[in-house]
């Protein structure tokens, strides 16, 4: 797909992706190498936090977790699903009203937007986004940049309705797949919603970070040689051929090698 504009994330489609790693520099490289990523790590005033690019462009975040409080223990090193907001004060309240929780509130991200993490009612993290300067990932489809987020849930009702109700979400089951629903801004699928079947034992409800390859196998090859483990090998699904794994620091992801149109 060609760059894509602020007008490409109406409210509830996903926007943006970020990983919190305890290794950033690590992590950097891990991306660099895999998806031929840029990125470096910010400076003090942005919290290190790096904006990794492709060919120029933006498409993911990568940031050195850290303990909330001293003391604490250290984040999960996880890849984080953003959605869209035109209102992150309203999502907020929103979000409140329709039984998620709230992590961190609507802070302001210098000038570049504003944002939120929470937690829907069964248990997925997730982040809001409303741009100001900054609208999200400005390359998608492509090798090496996001190309779906998916929702993993113990309770699709329950989060259908969540997602309806908080961001404006619809939900619609596809012919033939029971345990899988599109979810849609309008008439436009811009993300998936799926049970936690098939994951392993005590697996949390969670987003799943999709992003597209020109090969899945040598991808995967690529990525075991670089430290990365394979949770599901590639395998040849309706989409495309994906395989789920994880970088050497944990992180769990998806890359897909999409069917031709």
């Amino acid at each position: 797909m060609p760059d894509v504009t602020a007008d490409y994330y109406p409210p509830g489609t996903p926007c943006w992706v970020d990983l919190m790693a305890p290794d950033q520099q690590a992590a950097l490289d891990f991306y660099k190498d895999l998806f031929g990523w840029q990125g470096e790590i910010g400076p003090p005033e942005v919290g290190g936090y790096a904006m990794c690019t492709l060919n120029g462009k933006p498409v993911a975040g990568i940031m050195k977790a850290q303990p909330m409080n001293e003391g604490d223990p250290m984040p999960p090193t996880v890849w984080t699903s953003y959605l869209a907001s035109s209102d992150a004060d309203a999502t907020q309240a929103a979000i409140s009203a329709a039984g998620g929780t709230v992590m961190f509130p609507v802070m302001d991200v210098m000038t570049v937007g504003r944002m939120l993490i929470a937690v829907d009612p069964t248990g997925a993290v997730f982040g809001v986004w409303q741009p100001v300067d900054f609208f999200g990932a400005a390359v998608v489809n492509e090798p090496g940049a996001l190309t779906w987020n998916e929702l993993h849930t113990s309770d699709m009702a329950a989060a259908g309705a969540f997602y309806q109700q908080a961001l404006g979400l619809g939900s619609t089951p596809l012919e033939g797949m029971d345990n899988y629903h599109s979810l849609n801004v309008g008439d436009r699928p811009v993300g998936g919603m799926t049970t936690l079947e098939g994951t392993p034992p005590g697996t949390p409800p969670h987003w799943l970070t999709y992003f597209a390859v020109d090969d899945t196998d040598s991808t995967v090859d690529a990525l075991v040689k670089a430290g990365g483990n394979v949770l599901v090998p590639p395998f040849d699904m309706m989409a495309g051929r994906m395989a789920i794994a994880t970088d050497p620091q944990g992180a769990v992801f998806a890359v897909i090698k999409a069917v031709s149109p």
